[in-house]
């Protein structure tokens, strides 16, 4: 058989690709030829596709730097050979690998399409199916002149594409796990898919598609509330080889007005760590200097992250710290919008 085009479907492990044991009633992976039978619609397609399997499969809650570099290997060296790439993955840390491989993929020319689904492919109202043909239509999908019409790393997840480094999950139990809250949907899926040409990032044709192996994880999360601590936050500040904090803050960017959490965070950034300032909440972005709050996190050395997602500001900042020393050359990096992930 001639087939149009040629994508390779990666499983990582996850909910699509479980049963529940009978004695226990706990999910557990099964073997990946079992998934791929309980989709026979598959055949129907005029795309070849082929398959790699993680052996044993990872649940997302185990995901790792380690994995996105292998995942990054494993694109890279089957670049030439598929016109595009699809990831089985868990849900539960699928926008931070979708936001790292969009990092570490530069100049990505296909698609990277990662998916899953909260229910096993087995049962019957799965809503893994649907994802997983949909999501290999989305990869093979090209222009009449060849070039794929979504190349770039996207999550599609019940019925809608997104922007893998603009997505956060937003549920554990509805279908509509995974929205991105500050950026619109790349393509829609009814009777047909709709894409948003217009928002898809443009490559570069005349440059190759570069990928990235390394990455630095020095960096930590904390998270500003009511009645935050001094001593547990110049300890966090204190972490040996800490190199980077995002730091989750109230609103539009603000945080307590305490003159020691200023002059922690004036030090912390003065030893040369990159501090950066993503809000707590789901939609809308930082602006340090709308009030006072805000406006001293900036005199104190702190970053804005923008409409940035945690996701994605955690994995720029360990992708950017694997290649530069310098905390200015980090710093000046993620003020710019490198991969679509911000409106600055």
């Amino acid at each position: 058989m001639t087939y149009d085009n040629n994508v390779l479907l990666i499983y990582t492990g996850g909910t699509i690709g479980m049963n529940r044991n009978p004695q226990t009633g706990a999910l557990e992976p099964f073997k990946f030829e079992h998934l791929l039978s309980n989709v026979p619609e598959l055949a129907q397609f005029s795309t070849h596709i082929a398959t790699y399997q993680f052996t044993p499969p990872i649940d997302s809650s185990n995901m790792s730097p380690r994995l996105w570099i292998e995942l990054t290997h494993i694109i890279a060296d089957n670049y030439d050979k598929y016109d595009g790439f699809v990831i089985l993955h868990g849900t539960d840390t699928m926008a931070f690998t979708a936001s790292a491989l969009s990092y570490m993929l530069e100049n990505l020319t296909k698609p990277v399409i990662l998916t899953g689904s909260q229910l096993p492919i087995g049962q019957l109202r799965t809503d893994g199916k649907e994802n997983l043909i949909t999501s290999i239509e989305i990869a093979s999908a090209k222009h009449p002149d060849g070039r794929a019409i979504m190349p770039e790393v996207g999550i599609y997840f019940n019925g809608h594409l997104m922007r893998g480094n603009r997505t956060t999950k937003q549920s554990a139990d509805n279908f509509n796990a995974f929205e991105s809250f500050n950026y619109p949907h790349l393509a829609d899926a009814g009777v047909n898919i709709s894409y948003r040409e217009d928002l898809i990032l443009k490559p570069d044709y005349s440059k190759p598609m570069t990928p990235h192996f390394r990455l630095d994880n020095n960096v930590i999360v904390f998270t500003i509330f009511p009645g935050i601590r001094e001593d547990l936050v110049r300890h966090v500040i204190a972490t040996p080889n800490l190199r980077s904090i995002v730091m989750r803050t109230f609103g539009s960017g603000n945080a307590p007005q305490s003159p020691w959490l200023i002059k922690a965070l004036k030090e912390a950034s003065a030893n040369g760590k990159t501090i950066i300032n993503i809000s707590q909440c789901m939609a809308g972005s930082v602006e340090m200097g709308r009030y006072d709050t805000g406006y001293q996190l900036k005199s104190a050395g702190v970053i804005s992250g923008h409409d940035s997602t945690v996701e994605s500001a955690v994995t720029k900042l360990m992708y950017l710290q694997a290649r530069f020393s310098d905390p200015e050359k980090i710093r000046h990096y993620l003020n710019r919008n490198i991969r679509g992930e911000m409106c600055v």
